[in-house]
């Protein structure tokens, strides 16, 4: 089984960036779905990207498409959530979570069986 743990957040201005980590130990992340997701307090988690096995298939939500980029460093057994041109509506707490499927588009959160502890995005404007 794989533990996930995630990194990089921190206080940022609208309009900046951060890149988000998700490193992986106890299996290599090419046996995985890896997903981002984010939640506010009193809100559902929410799904903002995938990346496939290949590690070079993604998927993302509209909130996030063209601001966000998904990448898989193999090397480091880690994968980055480079986040830019960040909004106030950002501010979330970030995850990211792991799941054996492989099919076309993200698995909903229901599916993923591996979570990290999250990691705290602040967006002031």
């Amino acid at each position: 089984q794989v533990q996930l743990v995630e990194s990089g957040g921190g206080l940022v201005q609208s309009g900046g960036s951060l890149r988000l980590s998700c490193a992986a130990s106890g299996s290599t992340l090419d046996s995985y779905t890896i997903g981002w997701f984010r939640q506010v307090p009193g809100k559902e988690r929410v799904g903002l990207a995938c990346i496939k096995r290949s590690g070079s298939v993604t998927y993302y939500t509209d909130s996030v498409k063209g601001r966000f980029t998904l990448s898989r460093e193999n090397a480091e057994n880690t994968i980055y959530l480079q986040m830019s041109n960040l909004e106030p509506d950002d501010t979330a707490v970030y995850y990211c979570a792991a799941d054996w499927s492989d099919y076309q588009g993200c698995p909903s959160r229901y599916e993923y069986d591996f979570w990290g502890q999250g990691t705290q995005v602040t967006v002031s404007s």
